[in-house]
């Protein structure tokens, strides 16, 4: 269940996403906020995942808000304003919704949020049992049991029904297993590997520099997707 909160100083505004909020079986409403400084204080007393924002505010706006707070929820912002959108982005917004929006954009939006969320989880809390970190692993390779470093690895690349392990000792012998790429995640630690674009699940460790819509380990170039810049930020950010 996704703890949502919402914030718009529009009493028919509130009353929508309040209703919207309610016909979303994942989606639990929290609190809903006429002003920042009440939503303000509803973060700081309650578990937040959600915040659907508004950014046209009197006093402080939505933007000016999500900037003031140091860890924010996952940020839907929802307004008349299709001017803030690049802004919005910029500041990792699950996504972006121009009143009035139908209902099905607003499934849209909570399913990317949802997506994103249990994302967040898995990379907080990794896929090993009872949340031990593994030094190594097996995997199956042209029927032998192949035994992998975890900290040997430095990103894995899915190729459908295929992963190829790019290892630090092996640069130029990736090993080729039958398995997808989110059975592997769930396997290894989520604070050490963040899932960059749909194909790609990098150490972190082990990334050397971060361009663009890149991330890189040493002259490697691997791919950030649009759905995964905000972890992959919030990833980075933490070690800076």
């Amino acid at each position: 269940m996704i703890r949502c909160l919402a914030v718009d100083d529009e009493t028919p505004a509130l009353d929508i996403l309040e209703d919207n909020i309610r016909q979303v079986p994942f989606l639990q409403l929290v609190a809903t906020c006429k002003n920042p400084m009440a939503a303000y204080t509803i973060l700081q007393t309650s578990q937040v995942d959600l915040m659907f924002l508004d950014i046209q505010m009197p006093g402080l706006n939505g933007l000016q808000f999500l900037q003031s707070l140091q860890k924010p929820p996952l940020v839907i912002l929802v307004t008349a304003y299709e001017q803030y959108a690049l802004k919005g982005f910029d500041l990792q917004v699950v996504d972006y919704l121009l009143k009035p929006f139908s209902f099905e954009r607003w499934i849209k939006a909570c399913n990317r949020a949802s997506d994103l969320f249990h994302l967040q989880q898995t990379q907080q809390t990794g896929g090993a049992p009872g949340g031990k970190i593994p030094d190594f692993l097996f995997v199956n390779v042209e029927y032998s049991l192949v035994k992998v470093t975890v900290s040997d690895i430095e990103y894995i690349e899915g190729l459908k029904d295929y992963i190829r392990i790019h290892l630090s000792s092996e640069p130029n012998k990736p090993i080729l297993t039958r398995m997808s790429l989110r059975d592997m995640e769930e396997k290894l630690p989520g604070d050490a590997f963040v899932r960059t674009h749909k194909s790609f699940l990098v150490s972190v460790g082990k990334i050397t520099a971060v361009k663009r819509d890149l991330v890189y380990i040493g002259k490697t170039e691997i791919p950030v997707g649009d759905f995964y810049k905000q972890m992959v930020a919030r990833v980075i950010n933490q070690r800076r």
